[in-house]
């Protein structure tokens, strides 16, 4: 086929994926593209006006809710909250700037296993970068990461030394932004970590480490469970280091005895959380992902409050406050990332693939003794989970770093950038 000829067909996929509102990106798997194909390719992202057009058409003909009957949120979003930020959304809120931020760094796509893998790299400047793999969790996404990709490649512009400088590899995971969607089973932690390493092999990189919350705990502590060549060491927020007994007292059992103070506060914090319903959108997810992808797939504002349902979120005060990082047009950067990937199910079937397993902060679940490789540990105060020294220490043989900061949430990278970026050159500088 021709080159003008590929370009018109092209042209004309794009304009019947904009009549059906559907989001045509480039690099997108090709038809009859072979799976073994391990070529790296140049990726930029270009929504068609059609899917905004339709997104702000379905955001003005919400259908809504009665409002709740409490005046918390311990009935889910609260109404007037949703409408207000729903409603920005559909006639403020600027998607083409965020498709700016994403576009002026490198992206690309690589093919591994089958699936077409969406990452951002970004390089140093200075010699003898440190890689690393950043990992990020649900409901967030690539987005999350954006503002610490500057600070850690270019140390020397945000307050840092030359000899902190890391080469940044931000991978968007199996069936979230712009990867590949999982046709069949088997994407879980264990897979992406494997995956992961294979991209870093790709890369050329042969010693690196990897960092991550949520999600990214269990597929970085995976890498180094399974020993990744080339992996040095691992850091992670919210890591698994709930131990065996006090997993048996969430799930029903006796309390444990012999608990510290803090361990105590730890503990009965970890109950609270289960019995107040922070923890409901997990089970649904972990239950039933497909059910969630109907409704969010077909109600932008259904989407908007599942993700905002996530206890990490807690904290947020929907852009009350302009100065205070995630901005509302943050965060909607990142929910319509998902409703123009259409991502609300594929994302949520990772917690299916995982449900087994359990929470992913319980120790056992992640075969946290079989590590032996160096593990870095920052805890935020305000994350879902705040785990104690003791536990952690318990839970990875070789901790070679533990610091529990004074801000900061469960979105850390986001929240507090310029923190998580310290926090990472101080975790990493002993394996340098």
């Amino acid at each position: 086929m021709s080159e003008k000829s590929s370009s018109r067909r092209r042209s004309l996929l794009a304009a019947s994926a904009a009549a059906l509102g559907i989001a045509l990106l480039a690099g997108q798997p090709t038809p009859g593209k072979a799976a073994e194909d391990i070529a790296i390719r140049p990726f930029q992202i270009h929504v068609p006006d059609a899917a905004l057009i339709d997104l702000r058409k379905r955001i003005a003909e919400t259908r809504w809710s009665d409002r709740e009957t409490v005046n918390d949120q311990s009935q889910g979003i609260q109404l007037a909250k949703l409408q207000e930020l729903v409603r920005y959304w559909g006639t403020s809120y600027d998607w083409r700037k965020a498709e700016a931020k994403l576009n002026a760094l490198p992206q690309f796509m690589t093919n591994i296993d089958g699936l077409d893998i969406h990452f951002i790299h970004v390089r140093s400047k200075h010699p003898n970068a440190l890689p690393v793999i950043i990992t990020h969790g649900w409901p967030g996404s690539v987005i999350e990461q954006l503002k610490i990709a500057g600070p850690l490649t270019d140390p020397t512009a945000h307050g840092g030394r030359a000899e902190d400088a890391f080469d940044v590899v931000i991978p968007s995971l199996p069936g979230y932004g712009f990867s590949g969607k999982p046709t069949g089973t088997g994407w879980d932690p264990d897979h992406i970590a494997r995956a992961w390493t294979e991209l870093m092999k790709r890369l050329g990189y042969t010693r690196y480490v990897a960092q991550g919350g949520d999600w990214g705990t269990p597929i970085s502590s995976a890498m180094a469970r399974q020993a990744a060549a080339g992996l040095l060491g691992i850091h992670i927020n919210l890591p698994a280091t709930v131990p065996p007994e006090v997993a048996v007292a969430l799930g029903g059992g006796p309390t444990p005895a012999g608990l510290s103070e803090k361990e105590r506060t730890v503990f009965d914090a970890l109950m609270k959380s289960g019995k107040n319903g922070n923890l409901a959108y997990f089970t649904m997810m972990t239950a039933r992902p497909q059910t969630i992808g109907y409704g969010a797939t077909d109600s932008p504002a259904f989407l908007a409050a599942w993700i905002l349902v996530h206890p990490g979120f807690a904290q947020w005060t929907y852009g009350a406050d302009p100065g205070k990082s995630p901005t509302k047009d943050d965060v909607l950067d990142n929910i319509t990332l998902y409703w123009l990937t259409n991502t609300a199910a594929s994302s949520s079937r990772l917690y299916w693939e995982n449900g087994a397993r359990g929470s992913v902060i319980v120790a056992a679940a992640q075969k946290t003794n079989e590590i032996s490789l160096p593990v870095a540990i920052t805890v935020f105060p305000e994350d879902v989970y705040r785990p104690p020294e003791t536990w952690a220490r318990r839970a990875y043989r070789n901790l070679i770093y533990f610091h529990e900061v004074d801000k900061g949430g469960h979105f850390a990278a986001w929240e507090q950038p310029e923190l998580f970026t310290a926090e990472m050159r101080a975790a990493f500088r002993s394996l340098r």
